[in-house]
């Protein structure tokens, strides 16, 4: 989570909403990546959907089945949704995200009957550091 974290900071300098991704698979780092909406000029460009790219690029399978993913904010319905398409083994998600989030908040993804694969999900973790980020890039933009 240290180097989602990392990621997230960098995607900070760069004016990007603070959230950062990393995907792991046998305990090696196959892709990490940064929030890029606003510098790719693309909704899309959330650090999971980068990571993931990234990663089934790198693995040269569109199936992540035996990969772990790491991301500082509960992950949106798009993300999810990209998760459960790639079949992410395990997500492990730093602070909750009560307006956005739909893993734990809002749709719940994982947990719809429609949903064809579900991930373990750990959340909370490193919780702290991630939220205080976010809220401190918030608080400086009001």
């Amino acid at each position: 989570m240290q180097i989602a974290i990392d990621e997230a900071r960098a995607a900070e300098t760069r004016g990007e909403v603070p959230v950062g991704c990393v995907i792991v698979r046998g305990g090696e780092i196959v892709a990490r990546a940064g929030n890029r909406t606003l510098g790719d000029k693309d909704p899309t460009a959330h650090a999971e959907l980068l990571a993931i790219r990234q990663a089934a690029s790198a693995l040269k399978s569109e199936r992540l089945t035996d990969c772990d993913l790491y991301v500082t904010l509960e992950p949106c319905a798009m993300c999810a949704a990209a998760m459960a398409f790639a079949r992410i083994r395990r997500v492990y998600f730093g602070a909750g995200d009560p307006k956005g989030g739909a893993v734990e908040n809002g749709v719940r993804f994982f947990a719809q009957a429609t949903c064809h694969h579900r991930p373990e999900v750990y959340g909370g973790i490193n919780e702290s550091e991630c939220a205080a980020l976010l809220k401190e890039f918030f608080q400086a933009r009001r």
